[in-house]
């Protein structure tokens, strides 16, 4: 059986906070001997195994990078194969960029074999690999208790995986190997992207999610004490619940300006739309399946509070408190360790290794705590098995 896993985190960063940070890569005394990566619509995620110096153990770490600099992302890879010394270097890939830039992957590193892998298959091998296996990985999230962590789970399936990248997909999971893709929606990440891009003056997703925090929804968006005065109790909805997103923006007779109403209060705004509109699909397919944990992964997430409000709420609200909206820390990085975890070596070496744990629950327990961008958070891995 396969030891206790941790995330071991190099540095704190503020919950909800997202700071990009460098990868600092393997010191002379180590060699990069396994890479992934994971291109999706919007962004492009590499998980390597950097092995230590005895050769018994080492780290895995994470970055990303927009997909629209994907050469910058081809050029990091080139930088890890020239600092391994592994011989028969395999990149695996998944996602549609996988497809998508193929070719270009080959002509770009041509010294190592690229093999693709498919991306649900990744997707809900890494998503079972950080749920088993590693402790203080599964979360939920409430304002009163931000980040509240759940105990490994007896019995794994079924359940339903809402992963939230440029568009959404939405999972039916029964066993291992045994997924269905059962609905989703194009209104995901890249919607709200797009859609800030040109509203906002934010140049990254992550300004933009930034300056959600110092929005006001209320200014932009219509809500039910607006049109009733006070809550609708019969309905169980109170005054403050979003009627119609964007519903103030509109009034007869009067054209309104874009310039009349904040980039924040935007933000605010357009995350509420997305964000209740993905948990309401989640919640209905859930319902439909007879299933009750809902695991929501994919980059788009970030360990933004305000994201994870919202999809909490709508889980909570609409199956009466019946079903959790369950987090992960690693939830961008499902598929590019899914593939990750299809290399050969690693397939025939895991159920060998040991990991430190140096992550401490009470420092994620509040606002304040550790939990933010993977950048900078590393696996630690021992084993006795080469890999």
């Amino acid at each position: 059986m396969m030891n206790v896993i941790g995330a071991s985190v190099s540095e704190a960063t503020s919950f909800g906070a997202h700071e990009t940070r460098d990868i600092v890569l393997p010191n002379q005394n180590e060699h990069v001997s396994q890479i992934a990566v994971d291109i999706g619509g919007s962004l492009a995620k590499i998980v390597y195994f950097a092995s230590a110096e005895d050769r018994k153990g080492g780290r895995l770490h994470f970055k990303k990078f927009e997909t629209e600099k994907i050469d910058e992302c081809i050029d990091f890879i080139a930088e890890l194969v020239a600092e391994s010394d592994h011989k028969e270097q395999v990149l695996k890939a998944t996602g549609g960029g996988a497809h998508l830039y193929y070719e270009k992957l080959q002509q770009r590193l041509p010294t190592i074999t690229v093999q693709k892998e498919d991306e649900m298959d990744c997707l809900i091998t890494g998503l079972d690999f950080f749920i088993s296996e590693i402790p203080y990985e599964v979360f939920t999230y409430s304002e009163q208790n931000p980040m509240r962590f759940e105990e490994r789970a007896q019995a794994l399936y079924p359940y339903m995986l809402v992963n939230i990248g440029s568009g959404v997909s939405i999972l039916k999971v029964t066993g291992p190997d045994e997924f269905v893709r059962v609905s989703g929606t194009s209104l995901g990440g890249g919607t709200l992207w797009g859609l800030l891009s040109m509203l906002t003056d934010a140049q990254t997703f992550d300004d933009m999610l930034e300056l959600s925090k110092e929005g006001d929804n209320k200014n932009v968006d219509l809500l039910v004490g607006d049109i009733y005065g006070s809550d609708y109790s019969k309905l169980g909805l109170k005054s403050t619940r979003i009627a119609s997103s964007f519903g103030k923006v509109f009034k007869k007779g009067m054209r309104q300006s874009q310039k009349d109403f904040s980039s924040a209060d935007i933000a605010k705004s357009l995350l509420f739309m997305v964000s209740n509109n993905i948990g309401q699909i989640a919640y209905l397919n859930a319902q439909q399946h007879g299933l009750k944990r809902i695991y929501f992964g994919g980059c788009f997430i970030r360990g933004h509070p305000i994201t994870m409000n919202t999809l909490s709420y709508a889980i909570n609200f609409w199956s009466g408190g019946e079903m959790k909206a369950l987090f992960l820390r690693h939830e961008g990085h499902l598929g590019a360790t899914g593939a990750f975890l299809k290399q050969k070596t690693i397939r025939k070496a895991r159920h060998s290794f040991s990991y430190s744990e140096n992550f401490r629950p009470e420092d994620a327990a509040s606002p304040s705590g550790v939990y933010g961008d993977l950048e900078g958070t590393n696996l630690e891995l021992r084993s006795e098995d080469k890999i």
